[in-house]
């Protein structure tokens, strides 16, 4: 059958004018969900793809973990790990214990429990069980939340800028509208985020939440202090605002630092939504996070109940549950570390903490005089990210010349912005290089980068 047969009139220009001049296809973005179009939804795409182009190139780009400390052996130790704290610590049955492991199961989850604890050991986080969704992945944990508050056209998110691509691409799957609040020195400008406010109320919008990474924010690196939070919290109460606080990297401080108390273990009137991943602490491969969703919600018959039981609804028709078996091997991970990710990554937290030094110094040693000629970087105090300022664009174009001609990847940082934003920024990953590759790679950032100015190419 030919492609005009299957096609129809969609493959006949002038047949139809609002199908005149299309390519045969079967099916036409324009007619699906408008997000299909949307660049936030092809930078993930479009970044590991490059990668894979350039398998050789120093990946300075990808911000997971690193594969060093993966161990095949580990996640039968942790699934065995969890299956006996199912028969001791719960007293189950071997009929319950298979079960568990085997079927569907509950749609909140089945570590909730020992989430709980985690955040207690960990965090300061002292919450009910039962206000713990678990999820596929952190991202799920996102699209739940959106997909609740998007209640109407009206509704509109606040994000602070530059944001994370998958937030935003989750609220573009929603239709929720994302308004940026400017960063700036502090991690987040409460002035801005007022201002953001006000105008969006004038306009006849209703803002429903922020979206904020308090602790080395991916990707600016970014962290807020503990006064900069207790100001946070107090302006979303007076705001009638909730905070989406996401949070994967807060164990990863360097040597010595006290850390900062979570938005959600500050948190006195239920104004926070806390989200969680053990993508960086446990295993990117489970696909496993979580929300904590302990607000009050009423419903039409004047029951009360937890945000949590509402954000399960949804993912009952979306995913039905997280995978048990997933679920049980960070759950073992949990068992055997006393419920503490802080004391299962020290190692991590160690090799993260020389990488990013290593980095910043190399970089100092490597463009003695940068300010002089607009190169300037962050210097964050943990995390996986470094956010350098160039005199040059900094756009896809020239990322597939760095991985083709220099041999070295990195991320725009166009792409956390919801618009204009990070044209002359790129982000590096610390979290997935070993010491050899950041000194070569750093070498060949460098040589890019003197290249570029030498050549007074895009000079902002």
């Amino acid at each position: 059958m030919t492609t005009e047969a299957i096609t129809g009139a969609a493959a006949l220009p002038g047949t139809d004018p609002d199908t005149a001049g299309r390519p045969a296809a079967d099916l036409y973005t324009g007619d699906l969900h408008t997000a299909l179009e949307d660049p936030a939804l092809s930078s993930m795409n479009l970044l590991n793809e490059i990668a894979q182009q350039y398998p050789e190139a120093i990946p300075f780009a990808a911000g997971r973990p690193s594969e060093s400390f993966f161990d095949v052996e580990d996640v039968h130790d942790h699934l065995r790990a969890y299956t006996r704290y199912l028969a001791t610590e719960r007293g189950l049955s071997p009929a319950e214990v298979r079960r568990t492991l085997f079927q569907y199961g509950r749609t909140k989850g089945i570590v909730h429990e020992l989430v709980a604890r985690n955040l207690a050991v960990d965090e300061g986080i002292e919450c009910d069980p039962e206000a713990i969704v678990v999820t596929v992945g952190c991202q799920e944990a996102m699209y739940l939340v959106l997909r609740a508050l998007r209640a109407g056209p009206r509704d509109v998110l606040l994000a602070v800028a530059p944001t994370y691509v998958g937030l935003t691409g989750a609220a573009r799957l929603v239709d929720l509208p994302v308004l940026p609040v400017a960063g700036g020195a502090e991690g987040v400008d409460l002035d801005d985020l007022r201002a953001v406010l006000d105008r969006a109320r004038r306009d006849g919008l209703r803002p429903r939440a922020c979206y904020v990474m308090p602790d080395f924010a991916n990707p600016s690196g970014l962290s807020l202090s503990r006064e900069t939070r207790l100001r946070l919290l107090r302006l979303a109460r007076e705001e009638d605002l909730l905070l989406l606080e996401d949070n994967p990297y807060g164990i990863f401080h360097g040597p010595g630092q006290q850390r900062v108390p979570t938005l959600k273990a500050l948190d006195e009137h239920r104004r926070v939504i806390y989200l969680g991943s053990f993508a960086k602490t446990a295993l990117p491969g489970a696909r496993v996070g979580y929300l904590v969703a302990d607000q009050r919600v009423a419903d039409s018959r004047g029951r009360v109940g937890l945000l949590a039981d509402q954000l399960s609804k949804i993912k009952s028709m979306l995913t039905v549950n997280t995978s048990p078996i997933a679920q049980a091997v960070v759950g073992g991970k949990l068992v055997r570390h006393d419920a503490s990710l802080v004391a299962a990554n020290v190692r991590e937290r160690e090799s993260y903490s020389r990488n990013l030094g290593q980095i910043l110094d190399g970089l100092d040693r490597r463009l003695p005089g940068a300010a002089e000629l607009g190169v300037t970087w962050n210097v964050p105090t943990g995390g996986f990210f470094v956010v350098l300022t160039l005199p040059f664009t900094a756009d896809d174009a020239l990322l597939e010349l760095s991985a083709r001609s220099y041999g070295v990847l990195w991320t725009p940082m166009s792409h956390f912005y919801d618009g204009v934003g990070g044209e002359h920024q790129l982000r590096l990953s610390v979290s997935a290089v070993t010491a050899q590759q950041i000194d070569l790679g750093l070498d060949r950032l460098a040589a890019l980068i003197t290249d570029r100015i030498a050549t007074g190419v895009d000079h902002a």
